[in-house]
């Protein structure tokens, strides 16, 4: 089911293979251990991402663009924006995908996509803004991870809601990624963290609430891929030049 290994063996990408059913119809958890709803600070910037046999979760960074993780939509098929932000959910066509070009299934690859719209996204959709820190985060800072997917690992029916979670910086971070884990059990034993689904949802800054991160991918430290230990975020710093440079040639309006 994983997409792939990664990391010397120790990590795997989320997994984006997740048929939707009754995605609206009954109340659902997105980040197991028990996140909540996020504020319309948060909902108002992300949106669901489904393909014909999948689900992820994506971050709207200008009026017709959205920013995912690349394993999401490397598959072949047609994919739909689902925005949450009214009474009812409103689904939007895509009309072009654009995956880093160095994306691999490394562990610290760019596991980044740009989704064109067909047309812009409701007005209540808001691009959001990009963090300008540039250096790595210490170990123990937080960062709001957000996303639609299962709230209970192998449960699909549990997909589709948008939950949010604090998490906090563990060892090593770098440039290249980030691993978060639940303030709590510190990723010893299962908690809060993103699981299938959640893939491409924003990491935000806790204080600012800026883009700084995507999350990528999910594991145990024995290399398992269980959901609720450690959750794998894309920093987003050294790829700017690649987002704003492919947002032109994609005829998008980003702020620099």
């Amino acid at each position: 089911m994983a997409v792939a290994l990664l990391g010397a063996g120790k990590r795997r990408r989320l997994i984006p293979g997740l048929t939707l059913v009754a995605l609206w119809a009954s109340p659902a958890s997105a980040i197991v251990g028990g996140a909540k709803h996020p504020d319309q600070s948060i909902a108002r910037h992300v949106v669901l991402i489904v393909g014909e046999h999948s689900m992820c979760t994506g971050v709207v960074i200008a009026p017709d663009l959205v920013l995912t993780a690349a394993h999401c939509v490397l598959a072949n098929g047609k994919y739909r924006l689902v925005a949450s932000t009214g009474r009812r959910p409103t689904v939007m066509d895509v009309a072009r995908v654009v995956p880093h070009p160095q994306f691999t299934p490394r562990i610290d690859a760019p596991d980044l996509a740009l989704v064109k719209l067909a047309r812009p996204p409701s007005p209540k959709l808001i691009p959001i803004a990009f963090s300008e820190r540039r250096a790595p985060p210490l170990v123990g800072e937080r960062f709001l991870v957000a996303g639609f997917g299962v709230g209970i690992q192998g449960e699909r029916k549990t997909a589709g809601t948008l939950r949010a979670a604090t998490l906090v910086v563990t060892s090593r971070p770098s440039s290249q990624q980030l691993s978060l884990v639940d303030p709590k059990s510190l990723g010893e034993r299962v908690g809060l963290g993103v699981c299938n689904g959640d893939s491409g949802g924003p990491v935000l800054d806790e204080h600012d609430r800026a883009l700084f991160g995507i999350v990528s991918w999910t594991g145990r430290e024995d290399g398992e891929p269980v959901c609720g230990f450690v959750s794998g975020v894309i920093p987003l710093a050294r790829y700017r030049y690649w987002i704003l440079d492919t947002a032109q040639q994609l005829g998008s309006s980003l702020e620099p």
